[in-house]
């Protein structure tokens, strides 16, 4: 029987090939898409680990090139950082230029030294010596009350005695350990040139009995040096830092972050010049000709290269009358300026701002300011050249001429202790001469100690020691003086066949000798022996 068509055609619309429904996909392709993230990180993680593998442990093993062995060598203590950046196959003469020093006719003058690493010791240091400078600016003590009478006792002694053919002044407001080997023979140099001079030294640390026995070589030779703690209140008394003084006593002004030593001596030298008048040096400044013709100057540190006028003065050397007006401008400058937290505003940059206001007036005022060469020719950059000895004829030529043209033009040289403290002062150097030349207690003044085998002779018994020659002068008697000091035998002796008569003192190690015995004789042992 036939299909009626009315419902073959309804069943062919709603069976249409538009609405049939998808295949569905294979299990296993299923899986497979499900799985590819983590067969990718499993990939990625055996990488991982082959890599490491291979660097760690086969690397060391292969055969490196020379070179490469070079810089590895070379740069094993650069940071990590550093090295990835470093092209290890850089040209040799670019490595070569870098890492050499400059040529030596193209010197290059020295970076600024690096600040102080500041520990722990040395800031409780600074400190408590802060604490004691501040008491001894706000508070009278029985040794600062006798400044007065020190001062006096040294520039107007008795009748009897002569007077001070010129009075000199310096500050020391350091621990007493740090007046060293240099400042005495800064000292040696000042009474080469001024030996019937005065020397008051206003310091607090040196007015003690280990201050008398640094000053002792000086004083048993008749020189006329004293240290004394000053008074400031009496050194500032009628001055414009008078009332500045009180407000610091009262607590209304700080000591600032400079250390008060330093601002404190910009002051105190003040005061000293306008209270008594005479010359001012710092401890580090090396006199190498009579400073007796200079009076009411100040010394410039640079000039104008292209008009020759001063641009800065310093305040390591100053030569003033008593009561002079540029002192009061300079005293009136400080107490009103005062700012304990910049380096030099109170010292050469203070004195520098006064001079330059009223720069046309110096004449009429009588004030003279010397040109850098008059002592400071050679700057602080440059001064640590002058503590090297030649090392070959050209260096020798250069230290030659270097000498000549400092002693012919300059009346002192200021050392920068601030930059050369720690540098060894090289016999041979340009410093080491000019010190040699103006110096008292010549062997003492190199810093060296001779030693030497000395054999002395007496009638019954041969006596060999080894002696320390401590210093000389020039006399003739030709027998043996001793005397015991509590800490050993001195001697005094003539050194036989000597060109010139010598005195020589001399610290015996085990001498083995009565204390009565007379008329020893010395004769020379060691023939390397040599007289200063």
């Amino acid at each position: 029987m036939a299909t009626p068509p009315s419902k073959t055609r309804a069943t062919s619309l709603f069976f249409s090939p538009a609405m049939a429904a998808p295949p569905r996909k294979p299990l296993p392709l299923l899986l497979f898409s499900l799985s590819l993230p983590f067969l990718l990180l499993l990939l990625f993680l055996v990488f991982l680990l082959s890599h490491t593998t291979f660097t760690i442990l086969v690397c060391p093993l292969l055969p490196r090139s020379p070179s490469r062995s070079a810089n590895a060598t070379t740069n094993s203590t650069v940071a990590p950082a550093a090295a990835t950046n470093l092209d290890v196959s850089m040209d040799n003469t670019i490595q070569a230029f870098h890492v050499s020093s400059p040529p030596p006719s193209l010197p290059v003058p020295p970076p600024p030294p690096p600040p102080p690493v500041k520990t722990i010791n040395n800031k409780k240091a600074s400190t408590k010596r802060n604490k004691s400078l501040l008491k001894l600016l706000v508070k009278q003590t029985s040794r600062t009350r006798r400044f007065a009478a020190r001062a006096a006792e040294l520039f107007e002694p008795p009748s009897p005695q002569r007077p001070c053919a010129g009075r000199f002044f310096m500050t020391w407001l350091s621990p007493l350990e740090q007046f060293g080997r240099r400042e005495p023979l800064v000292v040696e140099t000042l009474f080469r040139w001024h030996p019937d001079a005065c020397l008051l030294i206003a310091s607090d640390t040196m007015d003690s009995a280990g201050g008398s026995d640094k000053l002792r070589p000086f004083l048993d030779r008749g020189f006329r040096v004293a240290a004394a703690s000053p008074d400031m209140a009496y050194l500032l008394g009628g001055t414009p830092a008078q009332e500045w003084l009180g407000t610091v006593r009262r607590g209304e002004v700080g000591p600032g972050s400079v250390p008060l030593g330093q601002n404190l001596s910009n002051l105190l030298r003040l005061a000293l010049l306008y209270k008594y008048g005479g010359v001012y040096l710092d401890a580090d400044v090396v006199v190498l000709r009579p400073l007796s013709a200079l009076r009411n100057a100040i010394g410039a540190q640079a000039v104008d290269a292209a008009t020759g006028d001063w641009i800065r003065l310093n305040n390591a050397v100053m030569v003033f009358d008593q009561g002079h007006p540029m002192l009061r401008e300079f005293i009136a400058e400080f107490s009103a300026t005062f700012d304990g937290s910049k380096w030099g505003h109170n010292g050469p940059y203070l004195v520098s701002r006064v001079a330059g206001r009223v720069r046309q007036r110096l004449p009429e005022l009588g004030v003279t300011v010397l040109p850098p060469q008059a002592f400071y020719p050679v700057d602080w950059n440059k001064i640590v050249g002058l503590f090297v000895a030649p090392k070959n004829g050209k260096e020798e030529r250069w230290v030659k001429a270097k000498m000549d043209n400092i002693k012919g033009e300059s009346f002192g040289i200021h050392l920068w202790n601030r930059e050369s403290r720690s540098l060894e002062m090289e016999e041979g150097s340009v410093i080491g001469r000019l010190i040699s030349d103006g110096c008292l207690f010549c062997n003492s003044s190199v810093g060296k100690a001779l030693k030497v085998d000395m054999e002395f002779t007496r009638s019954h018994s041969v006596v060999r020691m080894r002696v320390e020659v401590t210093r000389k002068e020039n006399i003739s008697p030709t027998t043996v003086d001793h005397v015991y000091n509590g800490e050993g035998y001195g001697l005094i002796f003539k050194l036989e066949g000597a060109q010139v008569a010598e005195k020589v003192d001399v610290i015996m190690d085990d001498a083995n000798h009565d204390d009565d015995s007379e008329n020893l004789k010395a004769r020379r042992r060691n023939k390397g022996f040599r007289s200063f």
